[in-house]
């Protein structure tokens, strides 16, 4: 099912939305200052390819010091409008009963958007 998830959600927006983040990240890199934020947006932009079955866990070193002020510049420049986006679309396919597991993959993916640096990816492996 997880299977059939992916390519439904890559068919109705995934691809795209995943195309989008990976143009940002490459965008952002162009600049010394921006790779850290463009390697973040890429690690979301891996997530929205292939949601169903990857995990979001936080690293060991999750609570340090430059992790925390990193995610403090990510949420004010740019976090909160991608979370945003993504709880926008999460509770439009929730107000359909077929459009839940979609929906919950947009929350996945706005949790992650909100604070990137400490967490990493678990992508499927079946």
């Amino acid at each position: 099912m997880k299977f059939l998830g992916n390519i439904i959600w890559l068919l109705l927006g995934g691809f795209a939305t995943a195309m989008e983040y990976f143009t940002a990240g490459v965008a952002l890199m162009l600049t010394i200052i921006g790779i850290p934020f463009g390697l973040q947006i890429m690690k979301i932009g891996i997530l929205a390819l292939w949601p169903f079955g990857s995990h979001v866990r936080r690293t060991e070193m999750a609570g340090g010091c430059l992790s925390t002020i990193m995610n403090l510049i990510w949420v004010i420049f740019f976090g909160i409008w991608i979370a945003l986006t993504h709880v926008f679309f999460g509770v439009l396919l929730f107000i359909t009963i077929i459009g839940i597991p979609w929906g919950k993959q947009h929350f996945k993916l706005a949790g992650i958007a909100l604070t990137p640096f400490g967490r990493t990816i678990e992508p499927l492996l079946t």
